[in-house]
C-alpha cells in the first residue's frame, strides 16, 4: 500500500475470552481515540480459534473456520494491534494458541503474519503493566516475520482505577496515550508497507 491518502486498516484483536475483559475495553477505548487516516476495527474475539493441532489442520488444510475468519480478517488489513493480559507473568495461552494457528501457511502458500505491521499494548488490573507477556508475545511475533512496533510501549497498570465501569472506557489520559499509539502504527505501518511497494 503506497498511497497515503487512503485509510490505514487496523485490525485489532485481545487476547483475551472474557467478554467484559480489560483488553478488549481497551481496544474499543482506542476505536474513540484514533486519529485521522486510520480506520480501526475491532475483531469479535478469538474464541472460535481452536487448540492448536496438526491432525486437526490435516482435517481442515484451509484450516478450522474460526482460523480462517481470523486470517482473511488480518490479510485484509495494512497492520494489527493486539491487546494482551497477563496470566502468571506470562502471556494468555489461548493467544499463544492464536499466534501459533496465525504462523502456519495457508493452502496457496501464504504466511499472514509475514511482513504485517503490528503493534503491542495491554492492561491489567495488577501493577506491572503486562510487560512480560508484551515481551513474550513480541518474541513469538518475531518468530512470525511480523514486523512488530518497537516503540511506544503502552504498559495499562491498575487498569480497575482507569477504567469507566459505567462508559465501558479508560480514562483521558489513557486514550491520549493509546493515540499516541496509533499515530506511531500508522507512521510505522505506512514506512513498512512503502518500502515492499
Amino acid at each position: 500500500m503506497s498511497n497515503d491518502s487512503r485509510h490505514l486498516q487496523i485490525l485489532a484483536f485481545a487476547g483475551s475470552l472474557r467478554r467484559n475483559s480489560y483488553n478488549r475495553h481497551l481496544l474499543e477505548t482506542a476505536a474513540l481515540a484514533v486519529p485521522d487516516g486510520i480506520q480501526l476495527t475491532v475483531y469479535d474475539s478469538i474464541a472460535d480459534v481452536p487448540l492448536f493441532d496438526e491432525d486437526l489442520e490435516k482435517e481442515h488444510p484451509a484450516g478450522p473456520d474460526g482460523v480462517r475468519r481470523l486470517r482473511a480478517a488480518i490479510a485484509a488489513a495494512d497492520a494489527v494491534l493486539i491487546a494482551t493480559p497477563e496470566y502468571n507473568q506470562s502471556l494468555p495461552g489461548v493467544l499463544k494458541n492464536t499466534i501459533d494457528w496465525l504462523s502456519r501457511k495457508t493452502t496457496d502458500g501464504q504466511e499472514v503474519l509475514a511482513g504485517k505491521p503490528i503493534a503491542i499494548i495491554g492492561a491489567t488490573p495488577g501493577a506491572w503493566g503486562t510487560r512480560l507477556a508484551q515481551a513474550q508475545l513480541r518474541q513469538a511475533l518475531v518468530a512470525t516475520g511480523s514486523l512488530v512496533m518497537p516503540a511506544p510501549m503502552l504498559f495499562v497498570r491498575d487498569a480497575a482505577r482507569v477504567f469507566d465501569a459505567d462508559s465501558g472506557h479508560y480514562d483521558a489520559a489513557t486514550q491520549k496515550r493509546l493515540t499516541a499509539v496509533l499515530q506511531s502504527l500508522q507512521r510505522w505501518a505506512r514506512q513498512q508497507l512503502a518500502s515492499v511497494d
